[in-house]
């Protein structure tokens, strides 16, 4: 038995054997990545960073699995799921169940992007809440959103996308972020991106999200890498083609 992971949150997601609802034959158990989920369950360690091209399903695996954890898939913390009247099961999520490590904390949060903004009504007024998060650009509210306790101590930290916000040396900054999170041994991080930079956080289990579901792979054996390389090698080896 792996003592050394019983102070994470999730040991393992995997199919709830008592879930019904969900139709094999439809999206989106029909996508490779889920399906995969969905039969073969996924042991998380203290980092995980998804890979994928639009489509591939990266976004609903990570959606899934914070719902099933107890995160509103639409993003916010354990507290705020069921706020919003039209709050709906993840069809994902209610289909898996979370193995939790022994005696780990259950606080979590989840950042879209794209919810951002919902994510910041929501949470408007908290004590913890130095400034206006509205009244901030995307990325400066990203960030500060990110310094506040929100994102300190034990729990599952999930991300979507969080690159479409921040400028190169604001994904430098957030990677910084969450080494410094995954340090603790009692908090987990989950990304899915798009960003070469975030899927370089140190000690993360990197899984490619294509049409094959998910696989194990390297850094440097992403596509995602050799795409950026190769563009910004000669970008005219990319635009001759558009």
């Amino acid at each position: 038995m792996d003592t050394t992971r019983w102070g994470l949150p999730v040991r393992r997601v995997e199919r709830n054997p008592r879930a019904q609802g969900l139709d094999p034959s439809a999206w989106p158990a029909t996508v490779p990545a889920v399906a995969q989920l969905l039969r073969d369950g996924l042991d998380l360690g203290p980092a995980t960073v998804l890979v994928g091209e639009n489509g591939a399903g990266k976004s609903t695996v990570l959606e899934g699995v914070a719902w099933a954890y107890g995160l509103d898939a639409r993003g916010g913390s354990v507290n705020t799921r069921g706020l919003v009247d039209d709050d709906e099961p993840d069809p994902v999520g209610r289909a898996l169940r979370v193995l939790r490590g022994h005696g780990a904390g259950r606080w979590g949060f989840f950042l879209r992007a794209e919810t951002m903004h919902q994510v910041f009504d929501t949470v408007a007024g908290s004590r913890d809440d130095p400034e206006d998060f509205h009244a901030m650009s995307h990325g400066e509210a990203f960030t500060a959103l990110l310094g506040t306790q929100r994102y300190d101590g034990p729990g599952l930290y999930c991300f979507d996308e969080p690159e479409s916000a921040l400028s190169f040396t604001s994904q430098l900054a957030l990677l910084a972020q969450l080494s410094d999170v995954v340090a603790t041994g009692t908090a987990q991080v989950l990304v899915a991106t798009h960003s070469p930079v975030l899927a370089a956080l140190p000690g993360a289990r990197l899984l490619l999200v294509d049409g094959d579901g998910l696989t194990e792979t390297r850094w440097e054996e992403l596509p995602l890498v050799g795409h950026w390389r190769a563009f910004l090698d000669d970008p005219r080896r990319y635009l001759r083609h558009l």
